[in-house]
C-alpha cells in the first residue's frame, strides 16, 4: 500500500460537513495515512484543533489566512498563540501575503491593506518563532516581499513550506536557499500547468509536499468538482510522472519529508 501525507487540506470547511466521516475514510483507502487540516483563521483554526483530536492520524495547524488579516487584532492572535500549543498542532499556517484583487485582477489591492497583511503576517511569524513551530507560506503576487518579511524574522534559514506552489524556477531558488520546502497541489495536472510542471521537475525531491488544499483545487482528471485528501494520490503519480520515477519513490519521500518538517508519526 502507498503511504502518503496530505500535507495541507480543510475537511473541516462546510463543504465537508455531509459525509467528512466517509471522505476520510476514501482518504484512508487511498493509502493516505495522515493528514494535516489547515486553520485559515481564528475560527477554522479552532475546529482544525478539535478535528484533530478525534483522530490519531490527522493533524492541526492554526493561523490566518492573508484574505482574512484585515479581520485580525490582538485577541484573533493571541487565540492562535494559544491554540498552537495542543499537541496536536504541527505548524502555524498558514499565513502570508496576498496581493491579488479578487474584484479586479488588473490591479493590486490597495496600500493600506498591503501594510496590514504585512504586520499581521510578521505577528504570526513571532508566534512560530516563540512556539519553536514550522511555518505554512501562502504567496500570491507578494514573493519579494514575503522573503522579506521572513528573512527579518528568522534570518538565514526558514522552517516551513511555500504551500502551493505556482511560482518559476528564479523563486524556487530563493525559497530553496532559506531552506523552505515546496509543496504542490492538484493544479500541476492541469492542462495548462505546463510550465509549473517543469518547476517540478526542477525541485529536488527532498524538498517537496504534496497536497491537495481541499476541497479546492481539483486535479484535473476531477476538476469541477469537490476535491478531497484522497486525490493526493493523482498529486503523487503525476510528480512520479513528471520526474520518470515511481510512485513508491515519490510517495516514500514525500512523506519522509512531511514526517521530518511537522515532527509527525
Amino acid at each position: 500500500m502507498t503511504n502518503l501525507i496530505d500535507t495541507h487540506c480543510h475537511i473541516n470547511f462546510h463543504q465537508f460537513d455531509e459525509d467528512r466521516k466517509e471522505v476520510i475514510q476514501r482518504a484512508r483507502d487511498a493509502g493516505v495515512e495522515c493528514m494535516i487540516n489547515i486553520g485559515a483563521d481564528a475560527e477554522t483554526s479552532q475546529q482544525s484543533v478539535d478535528l484533530s483530536g478525534e483522530y490519531e492520524f490527522i493533524f492541526s495547524t492554526a493561523g490566518v489566512h492573508p484574505h482574512y488579516a484585515a479581520d485580525t487584532g490582538v485577541d484573533e492572535i493571541d487565540l492562535i498563540e494559544h491554540l498552537v500549543k495542543n499537541e496536536k498542532v504541527v505548524a502555524v499556517g498558514e499565513i502570508g501575503l496576498d496581493y491579488y484583487n479578487r474584484s479586479d485582477p488588473d490591479k493590486d489591492i490597495a496600500k493600506e491593506l498591503k501594510a496590514i497583511q504585512q504586520r499581521v503576517f510578521a505577528s504570526f511569524l513571532e508566534v512560530a518563532k516563540k512556539t519553536d513551530l514550522p511555518v505554512i507560506i501562502h504567496s500570491r503576487d507578494a514573493g519579494d516581499d514575503v522573503l522579506n518579511i521572513l528573512k527579518n524574522c528568522f534570518g538565514s534559514h526558514v522552517r516551513g513550506v511555500m504551500h502551493c506552489y505556482s511560482q518559476d524556477k528564479v523563486f524556487l531558488d530563493r525559497c530553496l536557499d532559506l531552506g523552505l520546502y515546496v509543496s504542490f497541489a492538484g493544479n500541476i495536472t492541469y492542462k495548462k500547468a505546463q510550465a509549473l510542471r517543469e518547476v517540478a521537475d526542477y525541485a529536488p525531491l527532498d524538498r517537496i509536499l504534496i497536497e491537495t488544499d481541499a476541497p479546492f483545487l481539483a486535479p484535473q482528471a476531477v476538476r469541477g468538482r469537490r476535491n478531497e485528501p484522497a486525490h493526493v494520490k493523482i498529486v503523487a503519480e503525476e510528480i512520479a510522472r513528471i520526474k520518470k520515477i515511481d510512485l513508491e519513490v515519490v510517495s516514500n519521500q514525500t512523506s519522509e519529508n512531511a514526517r521530518q518538517l511537522f515532527e509527525i508519526i
